[in-house]
């Protein structure tokens, strides 16, 4: 059975982000660029995915998971995210670990897993 989240859409989730990421001193420019690069979209066609509305099961089927995705280390929700097994629930939990570590304060070089 597919899980609620994947039926949500991502505009309803990502305005959670923006609040979770605002209250804690960090602008929405950032959570674009970290949400960006995880799915290789253009700031113009995440605004798109806003837009439309669309759920989040259709916005990772467009994505193109960046292929430093599997360096995203860590638990969401008390569950790692490298050994969860349902790829959907994965790249969903990869995006909350990245909103997350924004969130506390973490530098976008180490988010986004530059060297």
């Amino acid at each position: 059975m597919a899980h609620k989240i994947f039926k949500m859409s991502f505009a309803s989730i990502y305005s959670h982000y923006v609040v979770k990421v605002e209250k804690k001193g960090r602008t929405k420019d950032e959570l674009d660029e970290v949400i960006c690069w995880l799915t290789d979209f253009s700031v113009l066609e995440l605004k798109q995915t806003i837009v439309d509305k669309i759920d989040m099961a259709t916005f990772f089927e467009l994505a193109r998971l960046n292929p430093n995705a599997s360096l995203i280390t860590g638990k969401v929700c008390g569950v790692a995210v490298e050994e969860i097994e349902d790829s959907l629930m994965q790249k969903i939990r990869y995006m909350d670990k990245l909103v997350d570590e924004l969130a506390k304060g973490k530098v976008m070089d180490k988010i986004l897993h530059r060297s």
